[in-house]
């Protein structure tokens, strides 16, 4: 489905946008597979050309925003239904429940783990390769892609602040996990560098102590946030930023971006009138769903119990880095 301006629009800014992520990002790759993590019946894709779409949001996801502002003319897709000259173009591989280790979000079914994605985004390339000839093409052609990376929430919602389902929290305090976490992390990112990548922007785990679902079951009224699983995240944050860092100064050939979603989310809620917000958060008491009989288009800036709603999706995005062409 292509976007509808009703102009005729330039070369996008790149040739290609790579996606590696969760639930905020996951365009319908989970539609088909065995998991409780799927999005693809209403109300999910109530405000987004041709409804549900697996998209878990009501509308636009962040990266589909991003995929306007580079210039293309259609949405990335999904690796699911990704198909032959469409992967010169990107493939989004994100998938809701998935996590930088492997057993995160399994309470939830199936889902693609990061490794998983690293090993779909291999197959990927070699489909790239037998487009463009030779790998030398392949090689300079995906050398001018944007790689999106986000994940992380999922090891700590879907699995390290779940002690009845998982052993991590035992095995690890919160500082040895963002180690184990980032390591891991680390070779995921340099697997994709040794096939192709080159420009990656790398975003860090927002707020989500403070989700509905976390608000629900977590916070003491209702409204405040659940510190300890805020604490926990900016300890990964932190090492990710390092990690960009270190990244860059040891790859002259590559570029890496940190995105502070932690920080932007503060941003929007701290001085919501900046950004034309009024109401800035109703978190659902409810699992997973968020809408009763009335469902009237609104901005929020969480949605469901899970992930927000998408309605603040075009104001994240353009709050966060402009990216290089």
């Amino acid at each position: 489905m292509g976007f509808e301006y009703g102009v005729a629009k330039a070369q996008p800014q790149v040739p290609c946008y790579f996606i590696f992520g969760d639930s905020l990002v996951d365009n319908g790759n989970n539609n088909n597979i065995a998991s409780l993590a799927r999005a693809n019946y209403l109300p999910y894709g109530i405000d987004f050309p041709g409804g549900p779409t697996g998209r878990f949001s009501n509308g636009k996801t962040t990266v589909d925003v991003i995929a306007e502002l580079l210039g293309f003319d259609d949405y990335i897709h999904p690796y699911s239904s990704a198909r032959g000259q469409d992967i010169l173009r990107g493939v989004n591989y994100a998938s809701a429940a998935a996590g930088i280790r492997d057993e995160t979000g399994q309470q939830l079914g199936a889902r693609i783990s990061m490794n998983g994605q690293v090993n779909n985004y291999k197959n990927t390339v070699s489909q790239v390769v037998d487009l463009l000839g030779d790998e030398d093409s392949a090689a300079n052609y995906l050398s001018k892609c944007i790689y999106s990376l986000g994940l992380g929430s999922n090891d700590y919602l879907n699995n390290y602040f779940m002690p009845d389902t998982y052993s991590t929290s035992r095995q690890y305090t919160p500082d040895q996990y963002a180690d184990v976490l980032i390591q891991q992390y680390s070779q995921q990112i340099k697997t994709l560098y040794q096939f192709g990548a080159r420009k990656f922007v790398l975003i860090g785990v927002g707020q989500i102590g403070c989700s509905p679902n976390e608000l629900a079951q977590g916070s003491p009224d209702g409204s405040t946030c659940v510190q300890k699983i805020n604490d926990a995240n900016q300890l990964f944050n932190s090492r990710l930023r390092s990690l960009v860092d270190d990244l860059n100064n040891n790859n002259d050939d590559a570029k890496f971006i940190y995105i502070n979603a932690y920080g932007i989310f503060q941003d929007i809620v701290t001085s919501p009138s900046s950004f034309g917000v009024t109401v800035v958060i109703i978190a659902c008491n409810v699992p997973v769903l968020c809408f009763g009989e009335l469902q009237v288009p609104c901005f929020f800036i969480l949605g469901d119990s899970l992930v927000d709603n998408g309605n603040n999706n075009n104001l994240e995005t353009t709050t966060k880095a402009t990216l290089w062409h």
